[in-house]
């Protein structure tokens, strides 16, 4: 659990760190980072016996996240708990291994988005087009699908008590 914290802690201080090297084109960095919704994803199964911590913990995360960075009170934080819930499902049903976690942080990435521009749309904040919404989504893919492969190493790689509720 402590791991888990840490390695979400750190993924939302990447997040901010990398935005500011990247650069933009127009409106859209060519590798935007996610990394705090790909970490809070990855890192379930070590929360697996603490559901409502990491549940808590995501809402706090969320919170902070969009205070650093969107200005935009309890949208992420909203949106951080519904990524855990749907982690959750996914956790439970798919048995995740290095090809799947592609696909995983395909789908996580996806709704992230699709959720996000959602609420973009319904409370009118911005107007939002869906090929925007997509070259969004296909320009975080490669920098955030090589970091869930980073996090998943270092997760099989962790100590002994925390290889037993891992990944595997």
């Amino acid at each position: 659990m402590i791991l888990g914290t840490i390695i979400i802690i750190v993924s939302l201080l990447l997040d901010g760190l990398l935005s500011n090297f990247f650069p933009y084109v127009g409106s859209l960095s060519f590798f935007t980072p996610l990394l705090t919704v790909v970490s809070i994803s990855i890192v379930y199964p070590l929360f697996r016996k603490h559901e409502k911590k990491y549940l808590i913990i995501l809402f706090i995360i969320g919170i902070i996240y969009d205070l650093a960075y969107t200005n935009l009170l309890f949208v992420n934080g909203v949106l951080f708990l519904l990524i855990g819930l749907l982690s959750i499902r996914l956790h439970k049903y798919i048995n995740i291994d290095y090809f799947k976690l592609i696909v995983f942080i395909l789908i996580i990435i996806t709704s992230y988005e699709l959720l996000n521009a959602s609420i973009f749309f319904i409370f009118r904040l911005t107007d939002i087009r869906i090929l925007e919404v997509l070259s969004k989504i296909i320009h975080t893919l490669l920098l955030n699908i090589l970091y869930g492969e980073i996090l998943y190493i270092i997760i099989t790689l962790s100590p002994n008590e925390y290889k037993k509720i891992s990944i595997n």
